[in-house]
């Protein structure tokens, strides 16, 4: 008998026929066992975890077949407490798998400490950008007699002058003293009037 004889007779095709029942059905146990395994059609809505402690969020969480972990944070808002989530990732209201793994975020105890920047010397239109946008504010403005107009001779917070390299928190507000442009001049029309008082005196 040939092998291709063979292919057509009735003991071949009830074993093909065998085979074919049998990789089906092994095609769909594996089809429902990685469905089961990986939740595939259940669907858990993310809660809104914001200005939540630790302690609510992982009741919370466990609840639901859902883990946590915290992310590193510099962020601070005032809004929220301490130590409370301020950001989450899903976002809220979004749909995962369970066992599904949700980065949070937590607010500061307050604002960062940031290094005072050298802006004494430097033109009130350098400085102020300079310290704005690292975050501080600025308070009042006030001169003093000096030859060079705007120029920063002091920065100050709360009535202690600030140097370089100085830390303070971020938003505080920064006093300025600024030249007059008026210092040498002044010094120069007070040196005349002694002169010709001195010269008036000789007479």
């Amino acid at each position: 008998m040939t092998f291709i004889k063979f292919l057509f007779t009735k003991v071949f095709l009830k074993q093909l026929f065998i085979a074919v029942i049998v990789l089906l059905g092994l095609t769909f146990v594996i089809l429902f066992w990685l469905k089961s395994t990986t939740n595939h059609d259940q669907k858990i809505e993310v809660p809104n975890l914001a200005k939540m402690s630790l302690d609510v969020v992982e009741d919370k969480l466990d609840e639901i077949d859902l883990r946590f972990e915290v992310l590193d944070s510099s962020n601070y808002n005032p809004d929220f407490p301490k130590y409370s989530v301020i950001e989450q990732i899903p976002k809220a209201g979004e749909f995962v798998k369970e066992n599904r793994k949700i980065y949070l975020t937590l607010n500061r105890s307050g604002y960062v400490f940031l290094k005072i920047p050298e802006v004494v010397g430097k033109t009130r239109r350098q400085a102020e950008p300079t310290l704005i946008s690292m975050g501080f504010e600025i308070g009042r403005i006030t001169y003093k007699p000096y030859i060079a107009l705007d120029e920063v001779l002091e920065i100050s917070h709360k009535g202690k002058k600030l140097n370089p390299s100085d830390e303070l928190q971020k938003t505080s507000v920064i006093d300025l003293i600024l030249g007059d442009g008026e210092g040498g001049l002044k010094r120069q029309s007070e040196n005349s009037e002694k002169e010709i008082q001195n010269e008036d005196g000789g007479k």
